[in-house]
């Protein structure tokens, strides 16, 4: 039977609840840290609790935390996170973009990966199946040697390209899942790629109806992402929130535009809040709860002025969807 795993423990499909499918909770990169990059630095674990309770206050039950190893996640802190707010929370596998590799393995972390230095020499000393073993021990065991386990495997390619390292992670997430069953999610950057990670997978005999692609608003392309769509992949547009990007108009007019092709039950929707000033209690910002408060009321007026039903569309991106995509299908 299919199931979701959970940082503690796995659960049903219809236990999921409302989500939101792409997020980071606590997380501080030392690629950012090195650039002094202060607002990419989610470093106040008890600020992120503040805003899921939000979430959670308005209906929220479960967030999936997107954050790889090379991001500096804070694995205990965000388990400490779900077991004081009861918002369940699925943790991930995996690996981000290369331009991130360069930024410096964490000392706790040395003894579980060996003594190098950045994230980029590990990779390209280590074999395609040495990277799998590791995909699947996070997966099986626990991340970053914790008993909190991640519910889905990650890889992630940059802009307009996919490097040799990049391919190689790909290949080992992949080879990972055909191991786990576990889910699988991309990044993409600025939504570009796409369609190469999918013939990349395809050659490791990926069934796509695993995979979600993230970031598909940030290339606002409603033929290219039908083109993903028609292979079964998930989308997940999850840029909500990010005006600096495209007004929500924009967001908007391309999931309805996957509703009337047909491509409904493939939409997922989150916000990506990975910065200081994305949530309200860091620095005042929307917060995780703009998408289920305001975003989620404008879509159903939007959608059901369209001559659709808005809030049986709303009941597949937040809660039947999320839970086909992040199951296990064991």
């Amino acid at each position: 039977m299919s199931f979701i795993r959970t940082l503690t423990k796995d659960i049903a499909p219809d236990q999921m609840g409302f989500t939101y499918s792409h997020e980071h909770i606590v997380c501080r990169p030392d690629f950012w840290v090195q650039k002094g990059e202060d607002d990419l630095l989610l470093d106040d674990p008890e600020k992120s609790k503040l805003d899921v309770l939000d979430f959670k206050r308005l209906g929220g039950d479960t967030i999936v935390d997107a954050t790889a190893i090379d991001y500096g996640r804070d694995v205990p802190a965000v388990h400490r996170i779900m077991e004081e707010t009861g918002v369940t929370i699925v943790g991930t596998a995996g690996f981000n973009k290369s331009f991130l590799w360069d930024a410096k393995i964490k000392e706790e972390l040395k003894p579980l990966l060996g003594n190098y230095r950045t994230y980029a020499e590990w990779i390209d000393a280590k074999s395609i199946n040495e990277l799998a073993d590791w995909v699947i021990r996070e997966v099986e065991e626990g991340l970053e040697g914790t008993p909190f386990k991640a519910g889905q495997v990650k890889f992630g390619t940059g802009y307009n390209r996919i490097t040799p390292l990049e391919e190689k992670t790909l290949r080992a997430v992949a080879r990972a899942h055909h191991e786990t069953k576990a889910p699988i999610h991309s990044h993409t950057e600025v939504g570009t790629m796409g369609l190469e990670q999918l013939e990349l997978l395809r050659s490791e005999n990926i069934n796509l109806e695993y995979l979600s692609l993230g970031h598909m608003d940030r290339n606002p392309d409603p033929y290219y992402h039908e083109q993903i769509a028609s292979t079964g992949a998930f989308l997940s547009f999850d840029g909500i929130g990010k005006i600096k990007y495209a007004p929500e108009s924009t967001r908007i007019a391309l999931v309805l535009n996957m509703v009337r092709k047909g491509y409904e039950d493939q939409v997922l929707i989150s916000g990506d809040t990975a910065r200081k000033t994305y949530y309200k209690h860091y620095d005042y910002g929307l917060g995780l709860e703009y998408i289920i408060g305001k975003w989620v009321p404008r879509f159903i007026d939007e959608a059901n002025r369209e001559g659709f039903d808005g809030e049986k569309l709303i009941r597949k991106f937040f809660v039947e969807n999320p839970a086909r995509c992040f199951s296990f299908k064991k």
